[in-house]
């Protein structure tokens, strides 16, 4: 290799890696406006590129190919352009002063590339923190520019209902404001003797139905699916503040849970007004999210209280039910069967698996205590499965880094960059199964992440690494040395563009 090539081998510091790419000498260079100088945000204007239709190319894959006299990118679809530009975007840089005019070059060369998985995710929780749409265009942003495709957005919790239901006002009203909250800095866990609040409301918290038309319009721009999350029967104690007359005890105090715990009250499962009541809600939801998928939740659901509620062992009996997991999975069925009819799929965190739901369920295992099982057993028995390993792909989890002045939920854990590189969604996968495996969500759980600087410097540098591990991998071998080189250009850029991007190390 030359010095010149070896020059832009060091240079051109792609994230994800491209499939394929070939530098050679030269390169297209273009007058660039002063405010092309920020590095993460450099105009590479679609009108000095030639777009070609190619149905040869996988769906969202592209090929680039620049020579010194123009830009070339052929696609099959609209989102394979898109992705070509975001590649173009890390490739170019701007040299030169005011006094002497800026010029915008891309190095000569081809970049032929295409996606391993057609779902590559990312969560954000709002429920027990928001964070409102300028935070969440802001990661919408930063995710299409890594070439994620689906965004998962946790709206309800049991601290919190973040999403405006015209029909139903109240939930609103009491469900996205508490009383307190856990003070900045606390972990928030009252049985380890460390929560600490504060003593102002925290609210009211949430999105109109014009807000998630902004953010859905903002995320089709960017060809980002927006998957909304209403969790039941579990996770739902903000909805109970708004009605409680559709808990088991009927008499819950009207606030959503303050702390961090997994809350016992649920929704009644015998309560035939409760039932109506959801689907209402999810008929409300349909019509504000258009898009294919609606998550329910359907995980931790203590059953303490279906045990000692006659409603519930009144529906257990009636359906010779055999007990209150029997009664979680009738749960699940009927609304997955409810948003089936609505044309609409249902995604269920993996303890859904459990109740055998449709086979149109999505499962989005997360258990790894025992390898994938649950996402073995899922994709085995037919179901399409997103892997969402706890260890690997959960950024609330510390990631180890020697200057790191936030908070965490558990201490003890950790996701290392390096740990969140070598995550494999095929991971323990037999041939039966792997071709249910649809792809993998990263998870950032908000109990102890308050702003957006706590938020970015959390996600950033490891989205970097679970983008790599869903676009590249496994076409393209894993090199985590040569991740970090190209992750230290990329992190200028991520710094240059606003981020409070984490150290490496």
């Amino acid at each position: 290799m030359t010095g010149v090539l070896a020059m832009l081998a060091t240079v051109v510091a792609l994230v994800p890696e491209p499939c394929e790419q070939a530098w050679r000498e030269g390169v297209y260079s273009v007058d660039a406006e002063p405010g092309a100088l920020r590095a993460c945000n450099v105009a590479v204007s679609a009108e000095h590129v030639k777009f070609v239709h190619d149905a040869a190319i996988p769906p969202e894959g592209y090929r680039i190919d620049v020579s010194a006299d123009g830009i070339a990118v052929a696609s099959s679809d609209d989102a394979g352009a898109f992705y070509a530009m975001m590649t173009l975007k890390q490739a170019a840089t701007v040299i030169g002063d005011r006094k002497n005019g800026f010029r915008l070059s891309i190095p000569c060369g081809t970049v032929i590339d295409a996606p391993a998985f057609r779902w590559r995710g990312f969560m954000l929780d709002e429920g027990r923190h928001f964070f409102g749409k300028e935070v969440v265009k802001h990661l919408l942003e930063l995710i299409a520019e890594h070439k994620l495709n689906v965004f998962h957005w946790h709206l309800t919790e049991d601290q919190g209902w973040r999403l405006a239901i015209d029909r139903f006002p109240e939930l609103v009203k009491y469900g996205s404001v508490r009383p307190r909250s856990v003070a900045h800095g606390s972990r928030g866990l009252a049985e380890f003797g460390d929560c600490v609040f504060n003593t102002e409301p925290y609210g009211p918290y949430f999105y109109t139905a014009d807000d998630v038309r902004e953010i859905l319009a903002f995320a089709k721009a960017r060809h980002i699916a927006v998957v909304p999350e209403i969790e039941m029967p579990g996770h739902i104690r903000a909805l109970l503040a708004a009605h409680p007359e559709f808990s088991c005890k009927g008499d819950l105090s009207r606030v959503p849970h303050t702390y961090w715990t997994i809350e016992e009250d649920v929704l009644c499962a015998g309560n035939d007004d409760a039932i109506r009541f959801m689907e209402q809600v999810l008929d409300e939801v349909c019509e504000l999210f258009p898009g294919a998928y609606v998550h329910i939740g359907g995980d931790e659901c203590p059953k303490k209280r279906w045990r000692e509620c006659p409603k519930c062992q009144a529906r257990i009996k009636a359906l010779g039910l055999k007990d209150e997991d029997a009664l979680q999975a009738w749960v699940t069925r009927h609304f997955t069967d409810y948003l089936a009819k609505k044309g609409r799929r249902a995604i269920g965190w993996d303890e859904v698996f459990a109740g055998s739901p449709g086979k149109e369920t999505i499962i989005q295992c997360w258990h790894i205590q025992h390898g994938n099982k649950f996402g073995l057993l899922a994709a085995e028995a037919g179901y399409p499965v997103i892997v969402s390993d706890m260890k690997r792909t959960y950024f609330s989890l510390p990631q180890g880094v020697q200057d790191d002045p936030f908070t965490y939920l558990s201490p003890d854990g950790r996701c290392s960059l390096e740990t969140a590189y070598s995550f494999d969604p095929m991971s323990g996968m037999t041939d039966a199964a792997a071709p249910h495996v649809l792809g993998a969500e990263c998870c950032m759980w908000s109990e102890c992440t308050w702003n957006i600087y706590d938020l970015d410097f959390k996600l950033w540098p490891r989205v970097c690494a679970f983008a790599e591990t869903m676009w590249a991998a496994p076409k393209v071998p894993r090199d985590f040395a040569d991740f970090v080189r190209r992750m230290t250009i990329h992190r200028r850029r991520l710094i240059a563009a606003g981020v409070n991007c984490a150290p490496l190390e």
